[in-house]
């Protein structure tokens, strides 16, 4: 029986490898209306992506823009070669806490979040502190398997204060390579033996 939630715009075999390959991956990238593709570690549940997000120990969401009702685009890569494999829109829905489709996704998300600092009470603090999304396919693939774009879909880093070029220092490659403490020690044993 077809999920009733997805749109018939989207073909049953495009459906399967949006959902076997979100199910086999342990991140999908997710671009939102704004912020660059980020990846996000999810689970795949009842026919949508699922996410939590935006507290304080929690991946964060926001700067990407995914609100309730609005749209996204999610990539999944292929589980063997690690490359992309399906590119797909999404429609971006807020699941309120506490409700039934909340406490059902908050149970399979935890039951994937690992290295939880409060794994006996984690769905009281997502429901105080984040976001619980669903991002349920909205369309045909974008990308796929046979038409999936030559370039090489790499991204121009972030300007961050964290990252430096400076020339090496003159002495590093000596340090590290360890040449001219042969001479010294071949030097000390000779003058030591005088």
């Amino acid at each position: 029986m077809a999920n009733p939630s997805v749109p018939a715009s989207v073909p049953a075999p495009d459906l399967a490898l949006i959902e076997e390959s979100a199910k086999k991956s342990a991140l999908v990238w997710v671009r939102g209306p704004r912020g660059p593709e980020r990846p996000l570690w999810h689970v795949w549940y009842e026919g949508a992506v699922r996410l939590v997000g935006d507290g304080p120990t929690e991946q964060p969401l926001e700067d990407l823009g995914l609100v309730d009702g609005g749209t996204a685009t999610v990539t999944a890569r292929s589980k063997d070669k690690g490359g992309r494999l399906v590119v797909w829109p999404a429609r971006v829905t807020e699941l309120p806490p506490a409700g039934e489709e909340w406490r059902e996704t908050v149970a399979e998300l935890a039951g994937k979040r690992l290295n939880a600092p409060d794994t006996g009470t984690i769905a009281d603090r997502w429901a105080r502190e984040c976001r619980v999304l669903r991002l349920e396919p909205a369309g045909a693939p974008v990308e796929g398997p046979g038409a999936v774009p030559d370039g090489p879909h790499t991204a121009v880093p972030l300007p961050t204060p964290a990252t430096t070029r400076r020339p090496v220092p003159a002495g590093l490659p000596r340090l590290l390579l360890g040449r001219g403490r042969r001479k010294d020690r071949k030097g000390r044993e000779a003058r030591g033996n005088e």
